[in-house]
């Protein structure tokens, strides 16, 4: 049976190869990657070691070869299919040393697993500042001895004097612990891996715990860098539950054994985890982490801070008082509850706009709804003015008071009194406020 698997991954290979001829990368892609997981299969199976050896060899030169097409692609798409001489460059020059022999080549499958776990580097700045996050300023000044100061003073780290290794971030759902990563990676000149439960779990046997040890190693030769796992709960739940598989269990355990760092230098490698369920972590991963820092929901000021923020440029007449008075009204909105009030309001001027019945023209040429009453006022609606050419002068009203009034009057908090005194209860015993 398990000749079909060769004979299948044989065939994928020749149609890629001519698509690789061809300078038609995007086709040629997906056939090497199908042949790749047909040769792995058959390697599973197969006994006879010359064979094997054989077709590791050309396992290895196949990924090598859609390794160097996806980089091509993520480059610049499909540039290189229309000039010959840059195909021929793209191509292998040399043929892939299997590791046995005593070459300097990477094992295939481990190379496999990295270019998985790439995708989780995030290379781009997620563009939040400190400044942006309101409130929680132990956590922040927590997160900047852990990640800052190491960086940029590392004189500071001397003799017994180490960085903080491992942070979890918990409390209830958008609270902002998310956000603080965003913000860890904006300011930290470090390489940030976001990783989730998919990125862990395959449904090969001994693959997920191979994919952590990868992540740790990559994280230690790329440092410093910061390991971010989000539902950190969704991977490390109670060990001896009946309902925890075998490879459930191997995860956590291969996750244990490379935060604790045995053997490995990783004081330039921070784990920084976010759960919304605290109470329901292993003990042991628990332990694990030096900080345990409660997100817990935003203050009057933080709400107030919250109000300015996600309104940010957008026209409005609000005064200072007006801000205080929403965050006055908004007790036990979360920042996510508080975020969707902003959203929901920021489309009121543009209700206001569609049903109006009547327009003012300002003085630099725009239109505006306005009342009947109002001087100057012209019977019209926002379709009239569309239709006369007019649908780029068209201007809604700045935000008022009373919008947020209106959206208010039927917005509730999604965060219970129940959730709080769970979270609370957990920062009696094992955290501390952030």
């Amino acid at each position: 049976m398990y000749s079909n698997f060769k004979e299948q991954a044989i065939e994928y290979v020749k149609q890629a190869v001519q698509e690789d001829n061809a300078g038609k990368y995007v086709k040629a892609f997906p056939l090497y990657m199908n042949a790749l997981e047909y040769f792995r299969t058959h390697l599973k199976y197969e006994k006879n070691p010359k064979i094997k050896e054989a077709i590791t060899q050309k396992f290895a030169e196949y990924l090598r070869r859609a390794e160097e097409i996806r980089a091509v692609l993520d480059e610049g798409g499909p540039g290189p299919a229309a000039n010959g001489d840059a195909a021929v460059a793209t191509r292998p020059r040399t043929k892939p040393k299997d590791e046995n022999s005593g070459g300097d080549g990477e094992d295939p499958e481990q190379s496999k697993l990295r270019a998985g776990l790439t995708s989780a580097i995030i290379t781009e700045k997620p563009n939040v500042k400190w400044s942006d996050v309101a409130g929680l300023e132990s956590a922040k000044q927590a997160l900047q001895e852990a990640v800052i100061l190491p960086v940029k003073f590392p004189q500071f780290f001397t003799g017994k004097r180490r960085p903080w290794r491992a942070f979890l971030l918990y409390g209830p759902p958008g609270t902002g612990k998310s956000y603080l990563a965003k913000a860890v990676a904006t300011e930290a000149d470090s390489t940030f891996f976001s990783i989730s439960s998919s990125d862990l779990v395959s449904k090969w046997m001994g693959e997920s715990e191979k994919l952590v040890s990868n992540l740790f190693q990559m994280a230690r030769e790329n440092a410093p860098s910061i390991i971010f796992i989000d539902e950190i709960d969704s991977l490390c739940g109670q060990r001896g539950e009946g309902n925890e598989s075998e490879a459930s269990r191997r995860i956590k355990t291969e996750l244990l054994v490379q935060m604790q760092g045995v053997g490995n230098n990783d004081q330039k490698v921070l784990v920084l985890a976010a759960t919304n369920t605290p109470c329901a972590l292993d003990q042991a991963i628990r332990r694990r982490f030096d900080k345990r820092i409660y997100i817990p929901l935003p203050d009057l000021k933080a709400r107030q801070h919250m109000f300015k923020v996600h309104l940010g440029d957008t026209p409005h007449n609000l005064r200072e008082s007006d801000f205080e008075n929403l965050a006055r009204r908004t007790e036990g909105f979360s920042g996510s509850d508080i975020s969707v009030c902003v959203k929901d309001v920021l489309f009121e001027p543009v209700r206001k706009t569609q049903d109006a019945m009547f327009f003012i023209e300002t003085p630099d040429g725009m239109w505006m709804p306005c009342g009947p009453k109002q001087p100057g006022a012209v019977q019209t609606t926002m379709q009239d003015l569309a239709t006369k050419g007019l649908a780029s002068k068209i201007l809604p009203p700045p935000i008022a008071r009373t919008d947020f009034d209106k959206v208010l009057a039927r917005q509730r908090p999604t965060v219970s009194k129940a959730d709080l005194e769970v979270h609370e209860r957990f920062t009696k015993e094992f955290g501390e406020e952030g």
